[in-house]
């Protein structure tokens, strides 16, 4: 769904008061956050989509890493899972289910956690995701409405997953292309998460459907703050440029660029190019990390090399002005 129609879904949902329920959908946070004992907070989130790639096994790594994302965009760690599956079960066989299943586990035993079971129905295309129980300490926890003015922003993965993933789809897509793609978003987001807990970050989200623009302005608006991107620094996927420039882009980049362009400011300087992958729609895409500019390279060293080599500074966080987001070159 488009975020501004999700956006206006959830603000006609009534309220709960329940003073042990730390984070709801009032922020647009990456997940819910619950106080089980004063020690110790549980953290809620689900996702399921499509198939993005043909191999199942595949498939299904990627569909468990994006859910198991916004668990540790929260400083959460995931303890367990329950499968969600839509399946045509009586137009394909068992066991390309068998394998995504299998894909699932794989990186969900990576992360630590277990899968407890889940639930399948039949459908008429195949969806499969995860609902992610994870917990943190208050002192941990992290969400998107923490980002101070003076702060920088570094980002975990490179940006490109929607151009790559919908030129695949109509064989438009180089093998190595797509390779480095499903290489990025199998990457588990534990990296971002442990870089912004070991330097004291107290804000981040991770950077999903509504783009980095789309993610970036709900963080702006919890934390009441501007957050400027500058365009020319965001790293991207190899072979990504080429494809968005041959067009090849999602329905959903020009619903998060209708979503943010009322309240963004684009300066002189920025082409057309960069712009289509601040908007572009990622499937596990890395974690926004606000952080203090003394602290922002090792933010970027740890995570590179904990495998996160894309890693970069990509903005930084200012007082509110009259637009949320800024983008500059």
């Amino acid at each position: 769904m488009p975020q501004e129609g999700t956006a206006q879904v959830v603000r006609d949902l009534p309220s709960f008061e329940d003073p042990n329920l730390v984070v709801g959908p009032e922020d647009f946070s990456d997940a819910g956050v619950y106080r089980l004992r004063d020690d110790l907070l549980i953290v809620q989130s689900l996702d399921f989509f499509p198939p993005l790639v043909d191999d199942p096994f595949v498939f299904g790594q990627i569909a468990a890493a994006n859910s198991m994302g916004d668990i540790y965009s929260m400083g959460a760690r995931p303890l367990t899972v329950l499968n969600i599956v839509g399946f045509p079960d009586d137009q394909l066989d068992l066991s390309i289910l068998g394998e995504i299943l299998k894909g699932g586990a794989e990186r969900v035993r990576e992360a630590g956690a277990v899968v407890a079971g889940g639930h399948t129905v039949r459908d008429s295309e195949i969806k499969f995701g995860l609902s992610v129980t994870g917990v943190v300490e208050p002192d941990r926890l992290i969400t998107n409405r923490d980002a101070q003015a003076g702060q920088l922003l570094v980002l975990t993965k490179p940006l490109g997953t929607g151009f790559v993933t919908t030129a695949f789809k109509v064989g438009k897509c180089d093998d190595d292309v797509l390779q480095a793609a499903c290489d990025s978003m199998l990457q588990l987001n534990v990296i971002g998460r442990d870089a912004a807990q070991a330097a004291g970050a107290r804000a981040a989200t991770d950077v999903t459907g509504f783009g980095l623009a789309g993610h970036a302005r709900e963080m702006a608006d919890a934390s009441q703050v501007t957050i400027v991107l500058q365009a020319g620094s965001l790293p991207q996927l190899p072979g990504a440029a080429q494809l968005a420039k041959n067009g090849h882009m999602t329905r959903a980049s020009q619903s998060n660029r209708q979503f943010a362009e009322a309240t963004t400011r684009i300066m002189p300087g920025v082409d057309r190019l960069q712009l289509e992958f601040v908007f572009d729609a990622q499937t596990s895409g890395g974690l926004l990390i606000s952080v203090d500019a003394s602290s922002a390279d090792q933010v970027v060293q740890q995570c590179r090399s904990a495998g996160a080599a894309a890693t970069c500074v990509v903005g930084r966080v200012e007082t509110r002005q009259d637009k949320a987001l800024i983008i500059e070159l």
